[in-house]
């Protein structure tokens, strides 16, 4: 990885995709701020798997969000069927990869205790995540704002509105993936994880801006 950036702020994303990783990867600390705004139309609350014939966006479904409302109050709204949606979903998506069996159980067991609010359903699957690739990062979720902390700061980078910004922190490096003949680059860090197991710290270092 590149020079070592001891603590970086960051959203709080639901399985982000591979630019958030090696957005991240130099770091010791990750500090995730609850205090702040949800971000509308961003990575909090969605996901991109790839099925066999398409991406498909997987999104946790949340109670009226106000126009104000800090991360850490946004409450999970398990009226509607989301869950088995998901699950099913990577399960169709990843059944048959080489790794799946190592890793979805442990994802399952996250999304089975039904998190009531959204920013601890996205630490513990960011804290899994991080185990998986056996990174030894801390994770800590703050109360405060992220205006709050002097640290390197990334929050609004990794957005699905923002290719060209996230294109300077991230070069795709193709791996094998399940379906179809082209590449589809920045899909969630699921992808990379159950078609490459131990490989994905090098497929994340490949794909490291200055490589």
């Amino acid at each position: 990885m590149n020079q070592e950036s001891p603590e970086v702020l960051t959203d709080a994303l639901y399985l982000p995709p591979l630019s958030y990783f090696v957005a991240i990867g130099d770091c010791r600390k990750i500090i995730l701020p609850g205090g702040d705004l949800i971000r509308r139309q961003s990575f909090v609350n969605k996901t991109v798997v790839l099925l066999a014939n398409k991406t498909e966006v997987l999104s946790v479904p949340v109670h009226g969000v106000r126009k104000k409302q800090p991360v850490r109050d946004v409450r999970i709204d398990y009226q509607q069927k989301w869950l088995n949606v998901h699950l099913k979903g990577i399960q169709s998506a990843y059944g048959k990869s080489p790794f799946f069996e190592y890793f979805y159980a442990d994802l399952e067991r996250v999304y089975l205790r039904k998190h009531p609010y959204l920013l601890d359903l996205n630490r513990e699957l960011l804290t899994l995540c991080l185990t998986f690739l056996r990174w030894n990062v801390i994770l800590e979720v703050s109360e405060k704002k992220g205006e709050e902390f002097s640290c390197r700061d990334i929050r609004g980078l990794i957005h699905p509105k923002r290719l060209k910004d996230r294109g300077n922190i991230y070069t795709p490096y193709p791996y094998q993936q399940i379906f179809g003949a082209d590449f589809v680059p920045d899909l969630s860090i699921v992808d990379l994880l159950f078609c490459e197991g131990p490989g994905a710290n090098r497929i994340l270092n490949l794909s490291e801006k200055s490589n």
